[in-house]
């Protein structure tokens, strides 16, 4: 695993986590599309797959089809888990003064739902914006998308690190739209195909496969939070000096 420079760990971190099969056992949007999904949402997917679309015009589409109450869309919401150790690593990266954002090409509402009933409600979120237009129909609207996103992403991570992040960044994740992301920040704490990626093009990572590794992986990458110099007495253009 490939180190930052010491003094680096040392100024501010800003970790970035991807949501679905990520911090939850499973990807919501397909679990939903699934269930509720009318027929041309699997054409969709393919169009997605093979690259005639961004996930973008793939997922307003979607959405577009689901055919769900607001109290159906709850009750299979109560079916997702959330990984048991996320909510110690929240813990974790707040005794070290990190801020961590959420950052998904998924849906908001679902994101919020499943972290507030782990009794997690102050994380910040970029993700796609869920919302209801009639009994049964939803639509979805994209305030992070990005005419730059290489990807033609509802949510373009990349603009969303650049926007957030001032120092060194962590991204946590596990699927195809952390791609581009895992190239432009620091460090890597991966696992599904974003571990082949991370792999196959030298990305420095750490192979993750839960939250409780990701805590272990953290204070290895980072050192302790008691180590850590505090940001109020640290210089970052001197860093080995004390104001």
């Amino acid at each position: 695993m490939t180190r930052l420079p010491p003094h680096l760990w040392q100024s501010a971190w800003t970790i970035f986590c991807d949501f679905d099969g990520t911090i939850s056992d499973r990807d919501v949007t397909d679990t939903l599309l699934e269930h509720f999904g009318r027929p041309g949402w699997e054409e969709l997917e393919t169009r997605w797959l093979n690259g005639e679309i961004g996930s973008q015009a793939c997922m307003a589409g979607q959405v577009a089809l689901l055919d769900m109450s607001r109290q159906e869309l709850d009750d299979l919401l109560s079916t997702v888990r959330v990984d048991a150790d996320f909510l110690r690593f929240t813990q974790l990266v707040e005794r070290y003064g990190i801020p961590l954002h959420v950052v998904s090409d998924g849906m908001d509402y679902p994101i919020y739902w499943l972290l507030a009933r782990q009794g997690i409600t102050d994380l910040p979120v970029a993700a796609n914006v869920l919302e209801q237009t009639g009994e049964r129909r939803w639509q979805l609207r994209s305030p992070w998308t990005n005419s730059a996103c290489k990807k033609a992403s509802g949510v373009c991570k990349c603009a969303v690190m650049r926007q957030r992040a001032w120092g060194p960044s962590l991204l946590i994740g596990d699927g195809r739209s952390d791609f581009c992301l895992a190239h432009e920040v620091n460090h890597v704490f991966a696992r599904g195909s974003l571990l082949e990626e991370c792999r196959q093009n030298g990305l420095p990572h750490d192979a993750v496969s839960n939250f409780s590794e990701a805590c272990t992986a953290l204070e290895a990458l980072i050192g302790t939070p008691r180590d850590r110099i505090p940001v109020e007495v640290f210089n970052p253009l001197a860093p080995w000096r004390q104001r």
